[in-house]
């Protein structure tokens, strides 16, 4: 049954749409849990200060995206933020004060159980000491309606790894786990090795990877490329986000990443609701910049 439900998510996974569907796990194993089904919104690669010709509304496009979360219909559970809250400064006064104003705007999401992350430009400068000042750990779990969250933090080790106290960590996380259940991780850095010499993998990701290889029911959600991407390493399905911010290239797409060009008719940017069920969709919630 699980062998149909990869193959089913493989197909899925080639098609370009604003919803998308897999049967990650399997079916009545969402009854079995005890919450059941649920939802939450995943917003990725915000960078609050950024400015440039990529994006000329930047300003504004973070309190557009909370407007649109805010106006759904069913409101989600909760509410992730997978990296990338603010854009790189190598100020660390004027870092704190774009973390700052960055938690001013979320503040007006009316679904009050907001978790966040950082991401490279939030913490490798200074191995997310400012980060933590703001918004706390940078790794932790938590559960919701029968399903086990782990927070991985591969971006406040300016060499892109989690290191072995993580891994150590991530590893007797794991043992409390049991084979069938259900686990989400969410991260900023792809786990896999998608594009390593633009810096879109996790030095150590595969060690990561090969301790979450024994537990059937893995999905992992993370930012940092900019756009929408579906990947399998084995049964382990992972998503990336697309940014809040900009679009950046398809991977491989030409000798150095860079932003889509700017386009006000097709801006690509946008926020991701995610069902946990006994399948797993992604609809894609875009935000206009104009």
């Amino acid at each position: 049954m699980l062998q149909r439900h990869r193959r089913d998510f493989l197909k899925l996974a080639g098609l370009a749409g604003v919803t998308f569907t897999a049967g990650l796990f399997p079916p009545g194993e969402a009854s079995a849990q005890a919450g059941g089904d649920f939802h939450f919104v995943q917003f990725s690669d915000t960078h609050w200060g950024f400015k440039g010709a990529a994006n000329p509304d930047s300003e504004n496009t973070l309190a557009k995206a909370v407007a649109t979360v805010n106006g759904l219909a069913n409101p989600p559970d909760f509410i992730v933020f997978t990296g990338d809250l603010t854009h790189t400064t190598d100020d660390p006064k004027e870092r704190r004060a774009r973390m700052q104003r960055f938690r001013e705007i979320v503040a007006g999401l009316r679904v009050k159980d907001v978790r966040f992350m950082p991401g490279e430009h939030d913490a490798s400068l200074d191995a997310g000491e400012a980060y933590k000042e703001f918004f706390g750990a940078t790794n932790y779990t938590f559960d919701h309606k029968g399903v086990h969250f782990i927070v991985l933090d591969n971006v406040s080790d300016p060499a892109a790894k989690l290191g072995t106290a993580q891994l150590a960590w991530l590893e007797a996380d794991l043992k409390q786990r049991k084979p069938d259940d259900r686990i989400v991780v969410l991260t900023h850095r792809p786990l896999f090795a998608l594009q390593p010499d633009w810096d879109w993998t996790t030095a150590d990701g595969d060690k990561a990877i090969e301790l979450l290889m024994p537990y059937g029911n893995v999905v992992v959600f993370y930012g940092h490329i900019h756009q929408e991407h579906h990947h399998m390493t084995g049964h382990i399905a992972h998503h990336a986000a697309k940014s809040l911010i900009f679009p950046l290239v398809v991977p491989g797409s030409q000798p150095r990443r860079a932003p889509k060009p700017y386009d006000p008719a097709q801006p690509d940017l946008g926020t991701r609701d995610v069902t946990m069920g006994s399948k797993v969709s992604l609809v894609e919630l875009p935000v206009t910049r104009s």
